[in-house]
């Protein structure tokens, strides 16, 4: 007798055969689950886990530093502080006049570049995702930061009114 399961589309209740997850009326949804389940193996694989840590995560001992700030007591007890403090809303969003949920702290001057101010409350603020990103591509342009970029040299800049202006244009 073959093996079968029950088709992965909600609310269908037909019967497929092994190695197929979709009946025959669902079937174009087959590629889309298999590209999904090959990248979500590819994510979770030891090798690719291990070549990214060696390769962009802990590139050099600075990156390595960096990396270990982050899983101290310290930087957790920082952050919630500051996630309190601005009350969970991205700063960014604040000075545009929206306010935007936000649970991510970002240093204000990049970690890479003024790594003594890590562990400063007054460079850390709230950060929303769409926000986060626009900074960061921002820094790499404004102070050279980022894997494959040369440092700049330019003055920091410590105005989140400044910054949310120069990253949105």
């Amino acid at each position: 007798m073959p093996r079968v399961r029950r088709c992965r589309q909600p609310g269908c209740h037909a019967m497929v055969n092994f190695p197929n997850h979709y009946c025959k009326q669902h079937y174009e949804h087959e590629a889309e689950y298999l590209a999904s389940r090959e990248r979500w193996a590819r994510s979770h694989d030891k090798h690719y886990t291990h070549k990214y840590n060696t390769v962009t995560r802990n590139r050099d001992d600075t990156k390595r530093q960096q990396y270990n700030f982050y899983r101290t007591r310290q930087w957790s007890h920082l952050r919630q502080q500051v996630l309190e403090r601005d009350h969970y809303l991205c700063d960014y969003c604040k000075v545009q006049g929206v306010i935007t949920p936000a649970k991510t702290v970002d240093h204000i001057r990049p970690l890479e570049l003024f790594f003594n101010d890590g562990a400063s409350m007054e460079n850390l603020s709230v950060i929303c995702s769409s926000c986060h990103n626009l900074k960061t591509k921002w820094e790499q342009r404004y102070y050279g930061s980022g894997k494959g970029n040369t440092p700049t040299g330019n003055k920091p800049v410590d105005d989140i009114k400044a910054i949310s202006r120069m990253m949105r244009s």
